[in-house]
């Protein structure tokens, strides 16, 4: 029930990462447990508390800024800053650097005198330049029909290395999932790792993201020497500012594993996670701007990403326009199918006006489920795509690089859903729509559509030759635009609000849960709502008309005529 898979063995033997929470008994890699809410260590049993990790690593950080200080000395190094931007980089004194990378403003130099600017951890670049810039190239080559690429192999020469600066985020996260289209809140707990966090004002998060992920395993502390050839750009954001980021990228991570479990993209997710640990880090891109155009290369796995020229528009429609919309596209697929297959003028009228009615009711019941649509307005939202490079990272084997066959993916820890039963926190499995659920609802909708044929069947001993249908017309006209409604309505809710419940016990164990039903009424109430109904004017007139209608209903269904 942790939020790894290794064994102790593994965790015993496992490469020693920089940046894991270890066991202070015997040093093995410690995980953390989502249940137990501890970070535990498989080897020998040892846990560590989400505040005492928090405190080691603020430990290890003072103490490698005190080393950074110290060997700055040996160093003679400079700090440019924008005029336009504000962007600040440090570089090694004999490094030529004349305009900003990132809009092209000039660089006024200053002499660099210490190491506050300098995060304690660096992922150091595994490909040249020249690599960098044969692997855009490629790119270029193999999307030559867009503009974008055409422009950036006029500029190739301007892609330069820099170590950008981030924050790796690592730790429990909980979380409140609130599904729009239904009133239940559900509460989960995880842990976000390999998380970074872009520490620059004046950079695309979305073109920097997208040439993720890195491999940690080469994580290391930060030495000077890694700054030879390279430019390192300090953050310059505020600690506001970076908590946020670091909060929406959480939610970014997890969103779409807890949309998956609640089984809707209308999800909203609230993130609590007060025991990170964050670690500023330095990380290798190799970085292109000029006009609209914006380039980053993977300096470790050689991932490249592009930004498109131009923005791209997206329309948000009000939930009633959605609604029409899609009647009018509905019904008009029917009817030009019936008109393809050369179905009469006056067919199709009287089939697309009554499938018009029904599906303007059906479609309006399903868009007016949606909370959030209700609010909505006509508006439109613009954003860039990011172009990305294809296949697996690039290591280097005996002095060449080679493409990994298998793609660096960025791991995401499944969230556990938790919920009070009895009093007691139980590890839960939801289950929304299952197959025996949808079957059972739908098997429902058909029996009451078709109840009146039903009775009638067993009436006339199963002879289906004078079953009359129109003799349930009335029947139909009521529950045909009906049915849909409650089904889309009130079905949702039922599958959306209540869920199967499975308790997951300590060895992995499925139980399911079965809410004792609270109906706020008995048995008694039900018979003296029946006996209001039959006998007791008048309600009852009304009942009894009912009765003979639909018995009327049935009798010529069954038996075709009077």
């Amino acid at each position: 029930m942790s939020a790894s898979t290794e064994s102790p063995n593994q965790a015993q033997t496992a490469k020693a990462r920089i940046f894991e929470i270890h066991c202070p008994a015997c040093g093995a890699p410690a995980y953390y447990d989502i249940k137990s809410r501890v970070y535990k260590c498989r080897y020998c049993g040892g846990s560590v508390g989400i505040d005492e990790a928090v405190k080691a690593r603020t430990g290890f950080r003072a103490i490698q800024k005190k080393k950074i200080n110290a060997a700055l000395k040996n160093y003679e190094l400079q700090k440019a800053v924008c005029e336009g931007c504000g962007a600040e980089v440090i570089f090694d004194k004999g490094d030529a650097v004349a305009n900003c990378a990132f809009c092209g403003r000039a660089l006024v130099r200053e002499e660099y005198l210490h190491a506050d600017d300098i995060p304690e951890l660096v992922i150091p670049f595994s490909i040249t330049k020249e690599e960098a810039r044969g692997f855009l190239t490629n790119w270029c080559s193999q999307n030559s029909r867009k503009k974008e690429a055409q422009e950036i192999l006029k500029n190739i020469q301007e892609l330069n290395g820099f170590y950008l600066p981030y924050e790796l985020v690592r730790g429990p996260v909980d979380c409140e999932a609130h599904r729009i289209d239904g009133g239940k809140t559900y509460r989960c707990g995880g842990f976000v790792d390999e998380v970074f966090v872009n520490c620059s004002k004046n950079l695309d998060n979305l073109l920097l993201d997208a040439m993720e992920p890195y491999n940690l395993d080469e994580l290391t502390e930060f030495d000077f020497a890694y700054v030879a050839g390279h430019q390192v750009k300090a953050g310059d954001i505020t600690e506001s500012e970076l908590a946020r980021r670091v909060h929406t990228e959480i939610e970014e991570n997890y969103t779409p594993v807890i949309q998956k479990t609640l089984e809707t993209k209308a999800v909203s997710v609230s993130v609590r996670s007060p025991g990170l640990v964050r670690m500023p880090v330095l990380l290798p891109v190799y970085y292109i701007s000029f006009g609209n155009i914006m380039a980053a290369v993977n300096g470790q796995t050689g991932k490249v990403s592009v930004r498109s020229m131009k923005e791209s528009y997206y329309y948000i429609l009000p939930w009633w326009l959605k609604a029409i919309l899609s009647t009018v596209l509905g019904t008009g697929s029917i009817a030009l199918g019936m008109y393809i297959l050369g179905a009469a003028a006056d067919v199709i009228y009287t089939a697309a006006g009554c499938l018009g009615i029904i599906m303007t009711i059906v479609m309006f019941a399903l868009f007016s489920t949606y909370r959030d649509n209700r609010q909505n307005e006509f508006r439109v939202e613009k954003n860039r795509r990011i172009f990305t490079s294809k296949g697996g990272p690039y290591i280097r084997k005996e002095g060449r690089l080679v493409r990994s066959a298998a793609e660096l993916v960025k791991s995401v820890t499944k969230p556990m859903f938790f919920m009070e039963i009895d009093g007691v926190r139980e590890n839960v499995e939801l289950k929304f729509t299952t197959f025996s659920r949808m079957v059972g609802m739908f098997g429902l909708a058909l029996g009451v559509l078709f109840l009146p044929v039903i009775i009638a069947l067993f009436i006339n001993g199963f002879n289906f030759s004078l079953i009359n249908l129109g003799g349930s017309a009335v029947w139909f006209c009521i529950f045909v635009p009906v049915i849909p409604v409650v089904l889309v309505k009130h079905g949702r809710i039922e599958l959306y609000d209540n869920p199967w419940i499975y308790i997951i016990n300590e060895k992995g164990q499925k139980k399911r849960w079965k809410q004792k039903l609270d109906l706020g009424f008995t048995a008694w109430d039900v018979i003296k709502i029946i006996l209001i109904g039959l006998f007791k004017p008048p309600v009852c007139f009304g009942v009894w008309f009912g009765i003979i209608c639909f018995c009327t209903m049935v009798y010529l269904t069954a038996f075709g005529d009077w």
